[in-house]
């Protein structure tokens, strides 16, 4: 009677842990499909939207043959001095996103922006994002139309593309304009292939669209109107996490370090513009004092601004900057 009874207990509990498990089955397996309908639907959905978005993009600038591709250049304004805008990394469409600060110097510079391959219109590329690289292709694009004399003016790590550019081509560059542009001191941390390979999963399923839509825009409350704003968003989107961008990422920390033993050419006139209050580094204002300390013509300006200084403070950044090359 005993061991039927525990026969009987042991039959229950076996058919209460199959009903458990059964249940836990069901729910996890509704749990991927759940998971994979969603992936299923941002990448249709970034498709779609890409596709549409592709009909809507507005063409802007020039096209130039570099290297065998098809480089993006602006040029605006007609003043006898000419000036070269560089970008910084990932911004989308460097052509609309200078649009401030081009608004402020083209009455009185010819206002020349380039957009590096991966960049704005500009087609990508799979070579090696070296300084190198990039600084021989800024200029071959330079040189493809007939501008040879030129102040530079570059962003973010445009910075250490410059300082390689400066010295490359000292008879060209007639003064240097830093926009709270990197020093090779303070380095970007190291990145790996294998870093960015789940960064081209994320990008190609369509979730880089949804982590824009869930962000704060850049550009609300500045000086673009909403045509450029519509403009910028669809570029955004078009370019954000591109394969050439990863690549020049990958090549960053060995830009930096290749800079380490640069400096400006002491008779360089250098003005930078940096924003006051860095917030992730105290060394920001001291090592772009101790980069232009033997130089004797130079400038260090302090504005209470972002990364993205020349946005929200072009008028500021023109006025200042004019001065500058007036005084030399």
């Amino acid at each position: 009677m005993y061991v039927t009874q525990e026969r009987e207990k042991k039959k229950w509990d076996g058919t209460k842990l199959k009903k458990v498990l059964n249940i836990l089955l069901k729910v996890l397996g509704a749990i991927v499909i759940a998971i994979l309908l969603f992936v299923a639907i941002v990448y249709t959905v970034n498709k779609i939207s890409s596709h549409s978005e592709q009909k809507r993009m507005e063409t802007y600038g020039q096209q130039v043959t570099v290297d065998g591709k098809q480089m993006n250049v602006s040029i605006q304004g007609e003043g006898d001095e000419t000036i070269v805008i560089l970008p910084g990394f990932g911004i989308a469409a460097p052509v609309l996103d200078f649009k401030p600060l081009i608004s402020e110097l083209s009455p009185y510079y010819k206002v020349v922006v380039v957009e590096p391959f991966g960049y704005g219109l500009s087609d990508p590329t799979e070579k090696e994002r070296s300084t190198a690289n990039i600084v021989s292709e800024i200029h071959e694009a330079l040189q493809s139309l007939h501008i040879d004399r030129y102040i530079l003016m570059g962003h973010s790590i445009s910075g250490i593309y410059s300082l390689d550019y400066v010295n490359k081509y000292p008879n060209e560059v007639s003064a240097f304009v830093g926009l709270d542009s990197s020093v090779p001191t303070l380095s970007e941390q190291k990145i790996d292939a294998s870093d960015t390979q789940p960064i081209k999963w994320f990008r190609n399923l369509g979730f880089a669209r949804l982590q824009l839509k869930l962000s704060a825009d850049p550009y609300d409350g500045l000086p673009y109107d909403e045509q450029t704003k519509e403009q910028l968003n669809i570029l955004i989107r078009k370019n954000m996490y591109n394969t050439t961008q990863l690549n020049e990422a990958e090549s960053m920390y060995s830009n930096f370090k290749a800079a380490e033993q640069l400096t400006f050419p002491v008779n360089l006139p250098v003005l930078f513009f940096i924003q006051k209050n860095h917030p992730a580094t105290d060394r920001w204002i001291p090592e772009h004092e101790k980069l232009i300390e033997n130089t004797v013509h130079s400038e260090v300006v302090l504005l209470e601004a972002n990364h993205y200084l020349y946005r929200s403070h072009a008028k500021e950044i023109a006025e200042k900057f004019r001065g500058f090359m007036t005084s030399q």
